[in-house]
């Protein structure tokens, strides 16, 4: 390998961390701990990459998404946390095991189940502008996707 191609690669590495590299991805026990663990590591990522006017409402919404994932996740041993900004805005997306029902009916009932659970979670995303749903996982093994996109200037001011 040429010596360049390796000083660009850690130069690449130990770029200073900014909104626009905040890009993480967390695989998590299904445990009691996972939400704990969850609000910690979002706001230390936050405020490394410079966004704690953003830790309020994003720590709130990782909270709520990572347990509704343990809670509801089925029998899945983990939970997988994704936080990225892009274009302004906090995205958080959260994947858990719980297989998503074939019946129409029961997939709606599903949903609803998840959408009371989540009344907190639309809250918080409301005050801020954002959006939030939850959809069948589109990862090998399936599952279900919960995700909350947190708009930067609405979020800031949470």
């Amino acid at each position: 390998m040429p010596l360049a191609l390796v000083r660009t690669e850690e130069a690449a590495a130990l770029a200073p961390a900014s909104p626009d590299t905040l890009t993480y991805s967390l695989t998590l026990p299904s445990a009691l701990s996972t939400p704990s663990v969850a609000r910690a590591a979002t706001r230390h990522i936050l405020t490394a990459h410079h966004l704690p006017e953003l830790a309020d409402a994003a720590v709130q919404t990782v909270s709520e998404l990572t347990a509704i994932g343990c809670q509801l996740g089925g029998a899945a041993p983990t939970v997988y946390l994704s936080l990225r900004y892009r274009s302004g805005a906090l995205r958080v997306i959260v994947y858990d095991g719980e297989p998503r029902p074939t019946n129409p009916r029961l997939a709606a009932a599903v949903d609803a189940r998840r959408r009371t659970a989540l009344r907190l979670l639309a809250r918080v995303v409301k005050a801020c502008a954002g959006t939030w749903g939850c959809d069948e996982s589109p990862e090998p093994g399936g599952g279900t996707r919960t995700w909350a996109v947190l708009p930067h200037a609405t979020t800031a001011a949470y």
